[in-house]
């Protein structure tokens, strides 16, 4: 398409019609068959929209005035919706989310695999559609983003922020009070360290001057027994500042069993540092899922959503199908957790991971456990792979948003397990990996899983069958 014949103007508003929504949770609209993506539109919104990025095919905009609302929207409960990253469906029902979430699923598996007639299964809820995160990642700043009501208060400093990223931004921190993505207790403890970095004059890191003390506040729960994490990430290494704090938080909230220092000098945001420091209680806390209890430390990973990921990993073991004779691959197997859990059904599981600390991590979870048929393979799975002679009778995949590479999945082929168990985090990759793998296996079942309320991420089970 020529320059001169783009249907819309970067910077000119429109009026347009959302038909349905794309996964990353925007509208589309369309002019002269032309795809706009508009930012918190829903289906059946009438809007003015501004165009802000104009590209070949397709256009990105965001909201103006809203001229018909949707008959799915509903006013969002948290104060922060317009501004903050998180919650991009807090507009709509969570019904609704849970219909929209499904319509993605199938769209993207016609779409882009060309699978046609394949029956996308109703998505499995969440327990908890609010307060269901059990880790949530807040930044300070010394650059706070002012809400229109703020404007104009001279008494909010806008030299101390502690809270979420606003789209677009990097530097400015909308500061927050209430996430309502988290418990009220977590709520209770980013309010008071905000006000005790305050008034003890504990410097919020500057992204743009990289100078400052405080970058990151980490608050870790079990949703097994209510205990809490509290990771203070700073810039200096200095945590003798820190441990008054560290018993202010103790003696105030005794469901906090942890609080830990980590310390990144280095200049990239990140919230994990190259050193900890234990500065009250021990180093983690414990969830649990299913029968397995898990110690979970500042940097561990874990499933979010506490609740819902042991639901995920029934529907995978249904899915497997196993019987005490299945050996199974459990590739990208992390920490292991699918892994254990495979174990309990089946004569013998080999996970295989890159990463060296989630395989350590792994093989401490089984020896923990009590797991002796579970062993874990650590490398590059093209390398790995070839080498394990004891061949699967079932393949669990777990790849990240990114999916697995074309020579894995072609492996995966070659190798020829009666069952592949595919788990995605992206409607996407994993519809351009089923189309790889059809030829010789046929869809049985596609679950979706809400493991995210409130935002447009879905996850996916998908069973697979050798033809």
């Amino acid at each position: 398409m020529s320059q001169n014949v783009y249907p819309v103007k970067k910077g000119n508003e429109y009026e347009l019609k959302i038909e349905r929504l794309a996964f990353g949770g925007q509208g589309v609209a369309r002019i002269d068959n032309y795809v706009i993506f508009v930012k918190r539109a829903l289906p059946g919104d009438h809007v003015k929209a501004r165009i802000v990025k104009r590209k070949k095919d397709f256009a990105e905009a965001f909201v103006t005035e809203i001229l018909q609302p949707s008959p799915y929207r509903i006013d969002p409960p948290c104060k922060y919706f317009s501004w903050c990253g998180g919650c991009t469906w807090q507009n709509m029902k969570y019904e609704d989310q849970l219909y929209f979430k499904r319509e993605i699923v199938r769209d993207t598996l016609t779409r882009i695999g060309g699978f046609n007639e394949v029956e996308v299964h109703a998505v499995l809820p969440s327990p908890e559609y609010f307060a269901y995160r059990n880790k949530m990642e807040f930044s300070f700043s010394d650059r706070r983003w002012l809400l229109p009501e703020e404007l104009n208060q001279a008494h909010i400093s806008k030299e101390f922020a502690l809270g979420l990223h606003v789209p677009g931004t990097f530097d400015k921190i909308l500061h927050i009070e209430t996430c309502l993505l988290q418990s009220e207790t977590a709520n209770q403890i980013l309010n008071f360290i905000s006000d005790y970095a305050r008034k003890n004059n504990l410097q919020p890191y500057g992204i743009r001057s990289h100078q400052g003390y405080l970058r990151f506040l980490v608050i870790r729960e079990s949703a097994f027994n209510g205990e809490l994490m509290v990771n203070l990430v700073t810039g200096l290494d200095e945590p003798e500042r820190l441990k008054p704090l560290a018993s202010a938080l103790s003696k105030t909230f005794p469901q906090v069993v942890s609080v830990v220092n980590n310390v990144n000098t280095r200049l990239a945001q990140i919230a994990q540092g190259e050193k900890e420091h234990l500065l009250y209680g021990r180093s983690y806390i414990q969830d649990r899922i299913g029968p397995f209890i898990f110690k979970i430390s500042a940097n561990s990973f874990f499933q979010t959503n506490t609740r819902q990921a042991e639901k995920l990993y029934e529907k995978a073991i249904e899915f497997a199908g196993l019987d005490s004779n299945s050996v199974v691959w459990d590739l990208y197997s992390g920490t292991g957790t699918i892994s254990l859990f495979l174990a309990r059904h089946s004569k013998k599981v080999i996970g295989f991971e890159t990463a060296v600390s989630a395989v350590q991590d792994a093989r401490q979870n089984a020896s923990e456990h009590g797991v002796q048929n579970a062993e874990f393979v650590e490398g590059d799975l093209l390398k790995t792979m070839p080498t394990v002679g004891e061949r699967p009778d079932v393949v669990v995949t777990d790849p990240p948003r990114s999916g697995m590479h074309e020579k894995v999945v072609r492996m995966i082929k070659d190798i020829a397990p009666q069952t592949i168990v595919y788990i995605s985090c992206n409607p996407t990759t994993l519809a351009r990996d089923l189309k790889i793998l059809s030829d010789r296996y046929r869809i049985e079942k596609v679950q979706p899983v809400d493991m995210f309320p409130q935002t447009y991420h879905i996850e996916t089970v998908v069973q697979l069958k050798r033809r």
